[in-house]
């Protein structure tokens, strides 16, 4: 049964790094590199709006009123 557990981005990135290290390797045959590559297009997509994500939410300051700016460096 799958899980519908969504993967934290460190273990999609682990899944990856794995899916690059075979393919760099070149040992495998080319229908199974290409799903592996279409494995590893979601997998980047995914750590892509993760991180997108994040820095959304580490850009903005919570006010006193609980409401939200975003945080800009003043000189």
């Amino acid at each position: 049964m799958a899980e519908n557990k969504e993967k934290s981005f460190e273990e999609n990135l682990e899944n990856l790094e794995e899916i690059v290290k075979k393919l760099e390797n070149g040992d495998i045959p080319l229908d199974d590199a290409i799903k592996e590559f279409n494995k590893a297009t979601i997998l980047a997509k995914t750590c892509d709006e993760k991180l997108k994500h994040a820095e959304e939410a580490l850009t903005k300051i919570v006010n006193p009123d609980n409401s939200l700016d975003n945080f800009e460096l003043k000189d």
